[in-house]
């Protein structure tokens, strides 16, 4: 009794913080979660992207259906490009630059709606429909969803872009940037597999 109640007084009337791993933050481990449960989201598409190409042998893409694949390739570099441009965001704000900051995400944020732009364009110019067969349907499934992802980083982008205009991030608390960050290349790393899946392949 007497060492409870010498505990009590010591944290006050406040029970002690939970237990924490001083390793990884928990947010950041709550993102890292998040993109494993979208990780096996795109893994259903592509499944069904196996059966249909190689388990049936469905030619791809069908005779007078073309993919447009240099759009698709300098799409690719732009996102590509921007993943540097966030990762530079991160970097000057752990190093107290806020120009940087601002400058990385302000880059982030153009490069990312180019890309979800030009990729909104090229449906309109396909020449099919995600009804017209079973190959139209997966192109614009797995497209479509990584667009969808597209369009959620690139609101978490801005939300962070205006936090680094008021100078709400510092080199001691920079989380608001680090987790868009991380979503962002989760983002394009999962652009690389689609577009090498049904681009290049």
């Amino acid at each position: 009794m007497e060492a409870h109640a010498a505990e009590i007084h010591a944290h006050g009337e406040h029970p002690p913080e939970a237990h924490r791993s001083s390793r990884v933050d928990a947010r950041v481990l709550g993102m890292f979660l998040f993109i494993a449960s979208e990780v096996m989201l795109f893994g259903s598409f592509f499944t069904a992207y196996f059966f249909v190409r190689v388990a049936n042998g469905y030619p791809w893409p069908p005779e007078g259906d073309h993919l447009p694949v240099f759009v698709a390739g300098m799409n690719t570099l732009i996102l590509l490009t921007s993943s540097v441009t966030m990762h530079w965001a991160l970097q000057s704000i752990k190093r107290g630059n806020r120009a940087g900051l601002k400058a990385g995400l302000v880059l982030t944020f153009l490069m990312g709606l180019t890309f979800l732009l030009t990729q909104i364009a090229e449906y309109a110019r396909v020449g099919f429909a995600p009804s017209d067969n079973a190959f139209a349907t997966i192109f614009y499934c797995l497209t479509g969803l990584h667009g969808a992802h597209v369009f959620i980083g690139l609101t978490l982008l801005l939300a962070a872009t205006i936090r680094s205009f008021r100078g709400h991030y510092s080199p001691e608390h920079h989380h608001g940037v680090e987790i868009p960050g991380i979503y962002w290349h989760f983002v394009d790393v999962m652009w690389i597999v689609v577009y090498t899946t049904i681009y290049l392949l």
